[in-house]
C-alpha cells in the first residue's frame, strides 16, 4: 500500500513562506519522478513543480523564481519551499508519485493540504 503524506499548509500573508512535506510510503522505488500540484476553487488542478528520478526539475511560469522543489531520497520525501506568497498562491496542493516498473505504471496522490494566502 503506497502512500503520499503531506503537510505543511497553512495560513499565511502575503509576502510570506512556507514549507510543503511529502512523505512516501510502501513499496515504491526509492527514487521516483515526484511532483507538486494545486487546485483552486473553481479551477482546473494545475502542475506547480516536478523533480525527476534525474533530479532535473521545472516548474509553473507563475512560480519561477518563488518556489523550489527538492528532494531526500532517504526519506522518500519531496519538499516545496515557497517564498513571496501572493494570494493568487491560495488553493489545496497535491503530492504526486508517478512511475514504471516491470513494464506497468503506476499513479498515486497525496490527500492535499491546503494554503491559504491572505492579502
Amino acid at each position: 500500500q503506497v502512500q503520499l503524506v503531506e503537510s505543511g499548509g497553512g495560513l499565511v500573508q502575503a509576502g510570506g513562506s512556507l514549507r510543503l512535506s511529502c512523505a512516501a510510503s510502501g513499496s515504491i522505488p526509492r527514487v521516483t519522478t515526484m511532483g507538486w500540484y494545486r487546485q483552486a476553487p473553481g479551477k482546473q488542478r494545475e502542475l506547480v513543480a516536478v523533480i525527476t528520478s534525474g533530479d532535473n526539475t521545472n516548474y509553473a511560469d507563475s512560480v519561477k523564481g518563488r518556489f523550489t522543489i527538492s528532494r531526500d531520497n532517504a526519506r522518500k520525501t519531496v519538499y516545496l519551499q515557497m517564498i513571496t506568497l501572493k494570494p493568487e498562491d491560495t488553493a489545496v496542493y497535491y503530492c504526486n508519485t508517478h512511475y514504471v516498473s516491470w513494464g506497468r505504471a503506476y499513479d498515486y496522490w497525496g490527500q492535499g493540504t491546503q494554503v491559504t494566502v491572505s492579502s
